[in-house]
């Protein structure tokens, strides 16, 4: 089983936003027992909390489920259980590499598969609003994570 990490911030905008997107398509793919999604934040300013109301209403909206759902730190065992660790931003990226010890070979940015994106961010929609923007960033390069993961699957 291939194991993926999504981590933004807070664990309330992005990366559960991630989490619920793409738990559904690989769902959707046949693929559930074959790759594990999950997501964390790098602060611990919203543990236990459930997603924000603007990422519960695009997950309601693509079916996709997020009852379960709430804001966990990432730890350095997590480093160990996944194998993909894919921040969504530059400082998450910069977070995760000081907790990383000899792992960087496992941490991503989301972007990273965008090869003529012109910013290399997917923007937090707790300060732009933009929900429905960090909703195309995340669904447009999907399907190109998904099969990166399904090289992976032994």
């Amino acid at each position: 089983m291939v194991k993926v990490l999504f981590v933004c911030l807070g664990n309330i905008c992005r990366s559960p936003m991630a989490e619920g997107l793409f738990r559904k398509r690989v769902k959707d793919l046949g693929l559930g027992d074959k790759i594990h999604i999950e997501s964390r934040a790098t602060s611990s300013w919203e543990i236990g909390n459930e997603p924000h109301q603007g990422t519960k209403k695009i997950l309601k909206r693509e079916d996709a489920l997020f009852d379960d759902m709430v804001s966990e730190k990432i730890t350095t065992r997590d480093f160990d259980d996944y194998d993909f660790i894919i921040g969504m931003d530059d400082q998450n990226l910069k977070d995760l590499r000081k907790m990383a010890m000899d792992q960087y070979h496992k941490l991503f940015k989301y972007l990273d598969v965008c090869e003529d994106c012109k910013y290399t961010n997917v923007d937090d929609p707790y300060y732009t609003g933009l929900f429905e923007k960090t909703y195309e960033d995340i669904h447009k390069y999907m399907d190109m994570w998904i099969d990166i993961f399904k090289k992976q699957i032994v």
